[in-house]
Protein backbone atom coordinates (compact mmCIF):
# COMPACT_ATOMS: atom_id res chain seq x y z
CA UNK A 1 0.00 0.00 0.00
CA UNK A 2 1.29 3.37 -0.93
CA UNK A 3 0.99 6.39 1.31
CA UNK A 4 -0.21 9.84 -0.29
CA UNK A 5 2.74 12.04 -0.87
CA UNK A 6 2.63 15.23 1.31
CA UNK A 7 3.21 18.41 0.34
CA UNK A 8 5.49 20.99 2.16
CA UNK A 9 3.23 24.05 3.17
CA UNK A 10 5.56 26.35 0.88
CA UNK A 11 4.63 24.37 -2.07
CA UNK A 12 1.13 24.97 -1.32
CA UNK A 13 1.83 29.03 -0.48
CA UNK A 14 3.52 29.05 -4.36
CA UNK A 15 1.08 27.49 -6.28
CA UNK A 16 -1.97 29.86 -4.80
CA UNK A 17 -0.03 32.58 -5.07
CA UNK A 18 1.14 31.79 -8.64
CA UNK A 19 -2.74 31.20 -9.36
CA UNK A 20 -3.46 34.73 -7.80
CA UNK A 21 -1.06 36.42 -10.10
CA UNK A 22 -2.61 34.10 -13.19
CA UNK A 23 -5.89 35.62 -12.27
CA UNK A 24 -5.27 38.88 -11.72
CA UNK A 25 -3.14 39.16 -14.83
CA UNK A 26 -6.20 37.05 -16.53
CA UNK A 27 -8.50 40.03 -15.47
CA UNK A 28 -6.49 42.65 -15.74
CA UNK A 29 -6.15 41.50 -19.53
CA UNK A 30 -9.82 40.98 -19.99
CA UNK A 31 -10.61 44.55 -18.07
CA UNK A 32 -8.54 45.63 -21.27
CA UNK A 33 -10.18 43.92 -23.87
CA UNK A 34 -13.44 45.15 -22.55
CA UNK A 35 -11.97 49.12 -22.35
CA UNK A 36 -10.94 48.60 -26.05
CA UNK A 37 -14.13 46.59 -27.45
CA UNK A 38 -15.86 49.71 -25.69
CA UNK A 39 -13.84 52.42 -26.85
CA UNK A 40 -14.09 51.05 -30.52
CA UNK A 41 -17.93 50.70 -30.17
CA UNK A 42 -18.60 54.43 -28.80
CA UNK A 43 -16.29 55.58 -31.63
CA UNK A 44 -18.77 53.57 -34.04
CA UNK A 45 -21.49 54.83 -32.37
CA UNK A 46 -20.15 58.91 -32.93
CA UNK A 47 -19.38 58.17 -36.29
CA UNK A 48 -22.65 56.74 -36.93
CA UNK A 49 -24.55 59.33 -35.19
CA UNK A 50 -22.88 62.19 -36.90
CA UNK A 51 -23.31 60.83 -40.35
CA UNK A 52 -26.78 60.22 -39.63
CA UNK A 53 -27.62 63.40 -37.90
CA UNK A 54 -28.38 61.79 -34.44
CA UNK A 55 -29.03 64.69 -31.51
CA UNK A 56 -26.90 64.91 -28.85
CA UNK A 57 -27.91 62.90 -25.95
CA UNK A 58 -29.00 64.35 -22.81
CA UNK A 59 -28.62 62.75 -19.41
CA UNK A 60 -25.59 62.45 -16.35
CA UNK A 61 -22.35 62.49 -17.85
CA UNK A 62 -21.74 59.22 -16.82
CA UNK A 63 -24.70 57.83 -18.93
CA UNK A 64 -23.86 59.18 -22.49
CA UNK A 65 -21.96 57.36 -24.19
CA UNK A 66 -23.61 54.29 -22.78
CA UNK A 67 -26.89 55.97 -24.29
CA UNK A 68 -25.02 56.75 -27.34
CA UNK A 69 -23.67 53.11 -27.50
CA UNK A 70 -27.55 51.69 -26.64
CA UNK A 71 -29.04 53.94 -29.13
CA UNK A 72 -26.79 52.89 -32.38
CA UNK A 73 -27.11 48.84 -31.83
CA UNK A 74 -30.30 49.36 -31.30
CA UNK A 75 -30.91 51.18 -34.85
CA UNK A 76 -28.65 49.26 -36.42
CA UNK A 77 -30.64 45.80 -35.15
CA UNK A 78 -33.85 47.47 -35.90
CA UNK A 79 -32.53 48.51 -39.69
CA UNK A 80 -31.57 45.09 -40.09
CA UNK A 81 -34.68 43.52 -39.11
CA UNK A 82 -36.81 45.76 -41.06
CA UNK A 83 -35.61 47.05 -44.09
CA UNK A 84 -32.43 44.68 -44.53
CA UNK A 85 -34.59 41.30 -43.87
CA UNK A 86 -38.10 42.94 -43.37
CA UNK A 87 -39.94 44.85 -46.01
CA UNK A 88 -39.77 48.36 -44.97
CA UNK A 89 -38.55 51.01 -47.85
CA UNK A 90 -36.10 53.80 -47.27
CA UNK A 91 -39.88 55.99 -46.42
CA UNK A 92 -40.55 53.94 -43.86
CA UNK A 93 -36.98 53.56 -42.44
CA UNK A 94 -36.93 57.69 -42.67
CA UNK A 95 -39.86 58.08 -40.28
CA UNK A 96 -38.42 56.08 -38.17
CA UNK A 97 -35.02 57.36 -37.77
CA UNK A 98 -37.12 60.87 -37.13
CA UNK A 99 -38.95 59.40 -33.95
CA UNK A 100 -35.48 58.19 -32.99
CA UNK A 101 -34.28 61.36 -33.34
CA UNK A 102 -36.66 63.18 -30.78
CA UNK A 103 -35.50 60.77 -28.21
CA UNK A 104 -32.55 62.43 -26.74
CA UNK A 105 -32.69 60.96 -23.10
CA UNK A 106 -29.97 58.66 -22.55
CA UNK A 107 -31.16 56.77 -19.90
CA UNK A 108 -34.31 55.73 -22.49
CA UNK A 109 -31.99 54.10 -24.89
CA UNK A 110 -29.96 52.17 -22.02
CA UNK A 111 -32.94 51.00 -20.90
CA UNK A 112 -34.11 49.82 -24.47
CA UNK A 113 -30.77 47.91 -24.97
CA UNK A 114 -32.00 44.36 -24.90
CA UNK A 115 -35.13 45.35 -26.73
CA UNK A 116 -35.78 43.73 -30.49
CA UNK A 117 -34.94 45.81 -33.08
CA UNK A 118 -38.37 45.16 -34.42
CA UNK A 119 -40.05 46.11 -31.45
CA UNK A 120 -37.95 49.89 -32.13
CA UNK A 121 -41.13 51.43 -33.61
CA UNK A 122 -43.25 50.24 -30.86
CA UNK A 123 -40.87 51.58 -28.53
CA UNK A 124 -40.65 54.61 -30.05
CA UNK A 125 -44.56 55.44 -30.43
CA UNK A 126 -44.47 54.58 -26.56
CA UNK A 127 -41.80 56.92 -25.47
CA UNK A 128 -42.87 60.15 -22.56
CA UNK A 129 -42.34 63.74 -23.49
CA UNK A 130 -39.53 63.22 -20.43
CA UNK A 131 -37.68 61.16 -23.02
CA UNK A 132 -37.86 63.74 -25.69
CA UNK A 133 -35.58 66.33 -25.86
CA UNK A 134 -36.09 70.11 -25.66
CA UNK A 135 -34.75 70.94 -29.06
CA UNK A 136 -36.95 71.79 -32.04
CA UNK A 137 -37.85 68.94 -33.78
CA UNK A 138 -38.17 70.37 -37.25
CA UNK A 139 -34.63 71.52 -37.00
Amino acid sequence: MTTPMRTHPSEVQISTDCWKAARDADSASKEKRLAAKRAEEQEAAATWAKQFDMPQLEGPEKALDWGERSRHQLMTAAHTALVVEGSWDEADWAELEEKARSITRAGWWIDQRDSEGTDLLELLDAATEADRGTENPFR
